[in-house]
């Protein structure tokens, strides 16, 4: 059974850390390009980091420098480390594991159920 189960987040204040946590089970971890995305209310879903196996690290513009993704691949759990955080960073956070398809594999693509990070003083 495939499980992705995000934890770690809740209320922090501007300028404050926290760290977020994605333990899963189930499929190929080590493989997968892991990612971590947020839905703000009203908003659309968007991408906040990528870490993918070799592994190398992207992030998007407005999280770059203050937050950092990694992962390890013996205890299947990813990491959002963030850092000075802004209003504008509360959302709903979640994890997705991602593996292209192959000659002999479908794609794969899990979902976590979310945590929810609020940044309010």
């Amino acid at each position: 059974q495939v499980k992705l189960v995000e934890s770690g987040g809740g209320l922090v204040q501007p300028g404050g850390s926290l760290r977020l946590s994605c333990a899963g089970s189930g499929f190929p971890f080590s493989t997968c390009t892991m990612k971590w995305w947020r839905q703000a209310p009203g908003k659309e879903r968007e991408l906040v980091a990528v870490i993918n196996a070799s592994p190398g690290t992207n992030y998007a513009d407005s999280v770059k420098g203050r937050f950092t993704i990694s992962r390890d691949n013996g205890q299947q759990i990813l990491y959002l480390q963030m850092n000075d955080v802004k209003p504008e960073d509360t959302a709903v956070y979640y994890c997705n594991a991602w593996r292209p398809k192959t000659m002999w594999t479908a794609t794969l693509d899990y979902w976590g159920q979310g945590t929810q990070v609020n940044v309010s003083s």
